[in-house]
C-alpha cells in the first residue's frame, strides 16, 4: 500500500488561509481567551481521572459540557442543525480544523478514532485515552483490519463512534477537486458500521463569520501551518461560528459495500449528487437534513431546522478515518 494511499493529502495551500492584518478582537481579549483555554485543559486533565469511573450516561454529559465550554471560552459559537438518532451510530464528518473535535464532542460525546501520536499529547492524550479513543498507527497499514474490528466492537458495545474519513484537513470552502482530499472519504471505517449493523450519520462541519454570514477559513489547519499559528487565528477571531449539520442517517443492509456507503456519506456532507450505481440495494436513507437556522450564543446549540432527505443509494458493479484506506 503506497504512502499516498495511506496518508491522504489535500490541495490546500497558504492562499486558502485568511490574510494577515485582518481586524479581530483586542490583544487583551485574546489573552483572556488563552487563559480560559488553559483552564479548560487543566479541567480536562482532572476530568480524565474521573471519566473511567463514571456511568456511561454521566460520562457523556460531562464530556459534552466540557467540549461546549471549551468552544465558548475560545469565542466560538456552536450551531447544530438537525437531530442525532438516539441509538448508537458511526458519525462521519468532513475535516477542516482541530476545532472539529470539540464541535463533534459538543454535539455527541462519541468515542473517536485518532492517529497514534495523539496518545502522547499533553493533557489531550490523557483525555483521549480516558474517553475510549481508538488509536490507529498510520505507519502500519497491515494493522487496518484490526483497527476496523475494534471500531466495530465499540459500536456493538453500544458506544457511538466519530471519525473523519477524509483522513486530513482542508479549507472546506469550495468543494473542488483542487482543495478537497484527493481520494475523498476512505471506505475502510465504514466496514465497521456494516459489521456492527449500525447506521452511519454524516455530519457537515463549516465555519463562518456571524457578522457577515460568509464562510471563513480562519479555523482551518492546513499543510505546513503550525498548531500554534492556527490556535492564534482562532483566539483573535471575531464572531466565529461553527455549524454542525446532522444529515440523513444511512442504514446499511447486511453485507453492504463499504465503498458505496462511503460515497453516499461524502455526497451528503458535501452536497454532491450521488453517483449512479446498479445492483442490489446497499443502504437506505432515513432521517433529517436540517436547513439553516438562527445563530446560537457561545457554547449553546440552536434548534434544528426543516427536513429534506436524499434518495436511496444502490450498490456499484465493482469496487481521523485518519488515513484509513480501502
Amino acid at each position: 500500500m503506497s504512502a499516498e494511499l495511506w496518508r491522504p493529502t489535500a490541495g490546500c495551500g497558504p492562499d486558502c488561509l485568511p490574510g494577515e492584518g485582518r481586524t479581530g478582537v483586542s490583544p487583551v481579549r485574546q489573552v483572556a481567551r488563552l487563559v480560559g483555554v488553559l483552564g479548560m485543559l487543566l479541567a480536562g486533565a482532572g476530568m480524565a481521572v474521573l471519566l473511567p469511573v463514571l456511568p456511561a450516561a454521566r460520562r457523556a454529559v460531562v464530556l459534552r459540557a466540557w467540549a461546549r465550554r471549551t468552544a465558548g471560552v475560545l469565542g466560538v459559537r456552536l450551531v447544530v442543525r438537525g437531530r442525532l438518532p438516539r441509538r448508537r451510530a458511526l458519525l462521519v464528518a468532513n475535516h477542516v480544523s482541530w476545532l472539529d473535535v470539540f464541535a463533534v464532542l459538543a454535539v455527541a460525546p462519541a468515542r473517536l478514532l485518532a492517529k497514534r501520536e495523539v496518545r502522547n499529547w499533553p493533557v489531550l492524550g490523557l483525555l483521549a485515552r480516558a474517553g475510549g479513543t481508538v488509536f490507529v498507527d498510520r505507519s502500519r497499514p497491515r494493522d487496518l483490519p484490526r483497527t476496523v474490528a475494534r471500531l466495530a466492537a465499540t459500536l456493538r458495545a453500544g458506544h457511538p463512534v466519530a471519525v473523519f474519513p477524509e483522513g486530513t484537513t482542508w479549507c472546506g470552502v469550495v468543494p473542488s477537486a483542487g482543495c478537497r482530499p484527493r481520494r475523498g472519504f476512505r471506505p475502510a471505517v465504514f466496514q465497521a458500521a456494516v459489521d456492527a449493523g449500525v447506521p452511519v450519520v454524516p455530519l457537515r462541519i463549516s465555519y463562518r463569520c456571524a457578522a457577515t454570514g460568509a464562510t471563513t477559513t480562519t479555523a482551518a489547519f492546513l499543510g505546513d501551518d503550525t498548531l500554534w499559528r492556527s490556535v492564534r487565528r482562532v483566539l483573535a477571531a471575531r464572531d466565529l461560528v461553527v455549524d454542525v449539520a446532522v444529515t440523513a442517517a444511512l442504514h446499511p443492509v447486511p453485507g453492504a459495500d463499504r465503498r458505496v456507503l462511503a460515497r453516499a456519506a461524502e455526497s451528503a456532507v458535501h452536497l454532491l449528487p450521488p453517483r449512479p450505481t446498479v445492483g442490489r440495494p446497499t443502504l437506505a436513507v432515513v432521517g433529517p437534513v436540517a436547513s439553516p437556522g438562527p445563530v446560537a450564543s457561545p457554547g449553546a446549540v440552536a434548534s434544528p431546522g426543516a427536513v429534506a432527505s436524499p434518495g436511496p443509494v444502490t450498490s456499484p458493479a465493482a469496487g481521523t478515518g485518519l488515513g484509513l484506506a480501502a
